[in-house]
């Protein structure tokens, strides 16, 4: 029996011994040709002895990497396999050693084995706080955190110099005042109407200025400014006498002033025209107003009664029977419940009101702003703090600069009632009964001469 010729191993690599019969190999060719396969689909699979090995799971790297080392583990084993060459005329030896090395090998490049990676977590290298480096971060991060807090806490060159611009012009950050709910207390009070109330001064508002009465001296041939304060000093005591509500006060003077503004009268009927107008303003506000002959005894008989029904038909025809509007005393009446007041400050207001009335040039000023302007005169005067506030900026709509100069006029007057030759409003505040308040010392604050202070009675 023929022999077969042992080959080195490393021979085996580019040729097997001469002699044989063998012809050389290519590199990279496989020695027994029918092993050869065609090229399959190129993938990310690798191929393990001809077997393709298709894991039931993603290919993550941990798993492509223990398929490459079963294909490079069979690669090897095949190679083993090749360079042994087999001889001829060996013994049953080595075929039994081959055997032992096929069945050693090939299983385990074969076997599929199935393994479960779970995903791999993001790697946190935690620093121990007692190594050099743990203490040299933990330093670092508390100098990050004081770094912080001085920035926080040291202001800005900005910030510095708009807080001393407010400080120097009286301007700082003061918590915002509470506003005062005034009709809380006449909630269940039908009369006081506090469902409609808000919306009837925003109407007020808006139409005092339909029928106010402009300036008519200059239109007037024989009445002046002070006729006219004459007149109504005297209807301020007849109100007195006859105890009249505050209501027909004031809207006898507004019914005089409309009426002058559009009539031309004579000297000795400006008299007969306030008596009428009075009258007319009884009928309207009191329940039991006087009667004409009431009114003709006060004036000495210096008007017969046909006279003034006569004149009153003319001023009813002259202001087109409009008798309802906004006077001073609407207004005041609002007004002085927004400044929450005592006795003596309501009373102060009444008198610095009527003082305004009795002077021509207040005519200058909305009936509104008369009214603000007087609570804000009488809160100086007894100095009240603050002098004004949030409450009465909401249901007056005037700022305290808006009342600087209405106010600067009816302190002025208060100042020179006690001197004026018309005693009626000063001599009606200064019992008692009101208060004495004509008495009380002005606004010191407020004596300064006003922009436009109107003209002089």
């Amino acid at each position: 029996m023929a022999s077969r010729a042992v080959v080195d191993p490393q021979q085996a690599r580019g040729m097997v011994v001469a002699g044989v019969g063998v012809k050389p190999l290519r590199k990279n060719a496989v020695a027994d040709g029918k092993n050869r396969k065609a090229l399959g689909e190129i993938g990310n699979l690798p191929t393990v002895r001809g077997i393709d090995v298709k894991p039931n799971r993603p290919i993550t790297r941990n798993f492509r990497a223990q398929l490459l080392a079963n294909a490079q583990a069979a690669a090897a084993n095949e190679n083993n396999k090749k360079q042994v060459c087999v001889n001829v005329n060996g013994g049953p030896a080595v075929l039994d050693e081959l055997a032992a090395v096929r069945r050693a090998e090939v299983p385990k490049a074969v076997q599929k084995k199935v393994v479960n990676v779970k995903p791999k977590a993001k790697e946190v290298i935690e620093i121990s706080p007692d190594t050099e480096e743990g203490l040299f971060e933990k330093a670092k991060q508390e100098k990050k955190k004081e770094g912080a807090s001085k920035k926080k806490a040291a202001p800005t060159l900005t910030a510095v110099l708009t807080a001393r611009s407010k400080a120097a012009c009286g301007v700082t950050n003061k918590p915002k005042e509470v506003i005062v709910d005034i009709d809380a207390k006449d909630a269940g009070n039908d009369l006081a109407a506090v469902e409609y109330v808000e919306d009837m001064y925003k109407f007020y508002k808006l139409v005092e200025n339909e029928n106010r009465p402009h300036d008519y001296m200059d239109s007037q041939l024989e009445i002046n400014e002070n006729m006219r304060a004459i007149l109504v000093d005297w209807l301020v005591v007849v109100h007195s006498k006859f105890e009249l509500s505050p209501e027909t006060l004031y809207l006898t003077t507004n019914i005089i002033d409309r009426f002058l503004s559009v009539k031309t009268v004579p000297r000795r009927e400006l008299q007969l025209v306030g008596i009428s107008a009075m009258l007319i303003a009884s009928k309207y506000e009191e329940i039991w107003p006087p009667q004409v002959d009431d009114f003709v005894s006060l004036a000495d008989n210096a008007y017969s009664n046909v006279q003034i029904l006569v004149m009153e038909k003319m001023i009813l025809g002259k202001l087109e029977w409009t008798l309802t509007v906004p006077t001073l005393y609407v207004f005041l009446v609002r007004f002085i419940k927004a400044a929450i007041p005592d006795e003596q400050m309501e009373n102060l207001v009444y008198f610095l009101a009527e003082l305004g009335v009795m002077h021509y040039g207040m005519l200058m000023y909305c009936p509104s702003m008369i009214a603000a302007s007087a609570v804000y005169a009488a809160k100086c005067t007894l100095n009240k703090s603050p002098a004004w506030c949030d409450t009465l900026k909401l249901h007056t709509g005037f700022s305290e600069s808006q009342l600087i100069d209405c106010s600067k006029v009816l302190v002025s007057l208060h100042a020179k009632a006690a001197k004026n030759k018309l005693q009626g409003v000063f001599k009606k505040y200064q019992s008692s009964e009101r208060g004495a308040v004509a008495l009380l010392t002005p606004a010191k604050a407020l004596l300064t001469p006003a922009k436009a202070s109107g003209r002089s009675s």
